[in-house]
């Protein structure tokens, strides 16, 4: 059967337009990925004895930055990186969690791969302006105090008045010198705006009314814990 040239380029035209519009349909599931997999880490965290006094800390917290995968490996020349979430707590009830990124590169003898669930629990109003900020680099803002605990510690947090920043993780695999320290935080209101359905910044998803019955699973469990 013959092809007419016009015929040619109308199947052109289509496929050219689903490609383009792949990577917006990738961008959408992946943000529920990152949605549903934070779900899992609080899920983690309410039956895993390793995440000690995490439970109690999250109900003090002002904010929950929750990272299920954070990746980091490599030989000499590394980095890390994961996709997150951030929810902000009003009154008892936490709101709809806003896209956030962390990452760092690092230099040195690395060997080895880890992956990392990573909770941020953002204890006082210190904290919470400084990871509001653009690309708070965790550590290095004077002032705001840091304390990371990892998998298998109890959690006892020493001194009169709490960490303005906790960070707790749970990690699999071999790495040498697992820390967030230099990590940077990144708001992704584009993100916000695709997943959502309407321009959208950060702090209107933290501090505004955005619902949406595909984030009523985590927001759940996040009560559960309170």
């Amino acid at each position: 059967m013959m092809i007419t040239r016009k015929q040619f380029l109308g199947g052109a035209a289509l496929l050219g337009a689903a490609a383009l519009g792949a990577p917006v349909a990738g961008a959408q599931t992946s943000q529920q990925v990152t949605v549903d997999g934070a779900r899992k880490v609080l899920a983690d965290l309410r039956h895993d004895k390793e995440f000690g006094n995490a439970k109690r800390l999250i109900r003090q917290a002002r904010a929950v930055l929750i990272v299920p995968k954070l990746l980091k490996g490599g030989f000499f020349v590394g980095g890390e990186g994961g996709n997150g979430v951030m929810m902000v707590q009003h009154d008892g009830r936490w709101s709809a969690p806003a896209f956030y990124a962390l990452g760092a590169a690092s230099f040195g003898l690395q060997v080895g791969l880890e992956q990392s669930e990573v909770i941020l629990l953002i204890m006082t109003q210190k904290g919470m302006n400084g990871v509001l900020r653009d690309e708070f680099k965790i550590g290095a803002q004077a002032g705001i105090s840091v304390a990371t605990l990892g998998s298998g510690i109890e959690g006892a947090i020493g001194g009169a008045s709490l960490p303005d920043v906790v960070v707790w993780s749970s990690s699999t695999g071999l790495y040498g010198g697992l820390t967030v320290d230099g990590s940077i935080i990144r708001a992704e209101p584009n993100q916000d705006s695709e997943y959502y359905g309407r321009q959208l910044t950060s702090r209107e998803v933290l501090f505004g009314k955005v619902e949406s019955p595909r984030v009523a699973p985590l927001r759940r469990e996040m009560d559960a814990l309170g």
